[in-house]
């Protein structure tokens, strides 16, 4: 059941509303480190906002937008056994709305007096992943992450903007991102000069660090944790 007070509303430029929800670490204090997180195609789900919550515990100020805003309701969930019911608003997704976004999400940051805006990172999964890798080439992020962020390739001439390390995650066995399109986006990084870490586990596939979808793998989903703590920490 979702808890309204976790939320907060924010105004984007484009004149549309957009909700998200926020985890604060127990014992906030100044100069906390903070991540944008962002969601797959499901919207902030159960699964979304107890990751936010871990990241919380780890000591991170999390805020996970509700990037459907334009197109679904409030607090939308789409059902991972019915990705027809999450198309109209996957679909409806746009670069620039998603831009739009993710700078009133930092805003929202730059205002909470707790934050250290120099130590804020974006991670993502799945649609979450592209949206991470925009989020790094349009916001004074320190580092970001993708965890098997499909789409990616089609925004790869954004590589030479990004602001900070970037760190993916794929799966071995993902059907859904093939290796070329990888390549395409590692081949901009590379030609752009850009600071990434690539880790392809080889015996998993997509959204294996999901606990709530078949796909799930503990094995590969802690050792995707570890490494994307220790590579915040070290950013």
């Amino acid at each position: 059941m979702t808890n309204e007070k976790n939320y907060v509303d924010l105004a984007i430029s484009d004149g549309s509303e957009m909700a998200a929800y926020i985890a604060l670490p127990e014992n906030l204090q100044a100069n906390t480190p903070a991540i944008i997180l962002i969601q797959e195609a499901f919207g902030v789900n159960h699964h979304i906002r107890n990751v936010a919550d871990h990241f919380a515990k780890d000591g991170y100020v999390v805020i996970a937008p509700e990037i459907f805003h334009r197109t679904a309701p409030k607090y939308f969930e789409g059902p991972y056994d019915n990705f027809q019911a999450v198309m109209p608003h996957y679909s409806a997704v746009t670069n620039e709305g998603m831009e739009a976004d993710l700078k009133a999400c930092f805003e929202w940051l730059t205002k909470q007096g707790s934050v250290d805006t120099g130590k804020v990172f974006s991670i993502g999964y799945c649609l979450g992943g592209r949206v991470s890798f925009l989020a790094n080439a349009v916001l004074p992020l320190k580092a970001a992450v993708s965890y098997y962020g499909g789409g990616i390739e089609q925004i790869a001439d954004k590589a030479k903007d990004l602001h900070g390390r970037h760190l993916f995650f794929w799966g071995g066995k993902d059907d859904h991102i093939p290796d070329e399109t990888i390549n395409k986006t590692l081949k901009a990084l590379d030609e752009a000069g850009k600071d990434y870490i690539n880790v392809k586990i080889s015996f998993v596939g997509h959204a294996f660090s999901c606990d709530e979808r078949p796909s799930y793998n503990e094995i590969a989903s802690k050792d995707a944790l570890a490494l994307t703590l220790a590579f915040m920490k070290n950013s």
